[in-house]
């Protein structure tokens, strides 16, 4: 069946854009195809384009949201754990604490070191405290010069006497030296700490704060 083009063409000359209701069929169908086809297009670039944007933008907003929702409830589930952990950290850090003397212990502790070397047999030609203690954050820090004379197996027993005081004592910077005589010298710092009270750590508070407010002019 030949389809005749001029026809078509000359009907679609032949149209009266004011009254559609006398088009021919073919304009009628080609015409209803067109608006099909453009008001889609047109109202996916006009209007659609922004919307599917937006969904987007939504989608990926819930994703999150979902993410947050179920950590959330990942930390609500594990909730009793991380107190209780929270109870054994307390716990353990005033056991630590309790290894500290305060203030007013420190005298004893230094007794307490120095009888240790004199109980083994050591002859203490140095045991100086510093002038002033080193402030850390909550605990402070006395370095002892100490300088002994005596026998290795002697030093050693003294070295773990420290070692097991109720107190925490450290031996550092530790020089030993021998001597003609068998005899070891021993040069070494011994350090110990001690816990800030309410007023120190109050006091510490304080000056940091004004450290700061300098350092900020």
């Amino acid at each position: 069946m030949a389809v005749n083009i001029n026809q078509y063409i000359e009907e679609f000359k032949q149209l009266n854009p004011k009254d559609p209701g006398t088009w021919p069929l073919v304009p009628k169908i080609v015409s209803l195809l067109a608006i099909l086809v453009v008001v889609p297009v047109a109202g996916y670039f006009l209007d659609w384009d922004a919307q599917l944007e937006q969904l987007k933008a939504g989608q990926a907003q819930e994703a999150k949201l979902k993410d947050d929702y179920l950590n959330k409830k990942r930390l609500a589930v594990n909730l009793d754990l991380y107190k209780q952990q929270l109870r054994e950290i307390d716990t353990q850090f005033g056991a630590l604490l309790k290894q500290l003397p305060n203030r007013s212990q420190m005298d004893a502790l230094l007794v307490d070191i120095n009888q240790a070397g004199l109980g083994r047999g050591l002859q203490f030609e140095l045991f100086r405290p510093a002038a002033a203690e080193t402030s850390r954050e909550f605990y402070n820090e006395l370095p002892i010069q100490v300088k002994v004379t005596g026998t290795y197996h002697d030093m050693g027993a003294f070295a773990s006497d420290v070692g097991q005081l109720s107190r925490i004592v450290t031996l550092n910077e530790v020089a030993v030296e021998a001597q003609k005589d068998g005899n070891l010298v021993m040069d070494a710092v011994a350090r110990t700490f001690r816990y800030l009270d309410e007023e120190e750590v109050a006091a510490q508070r304080k000056t940091q704060k004004g450290a700061k407010k300098a350092a900020k002019k």
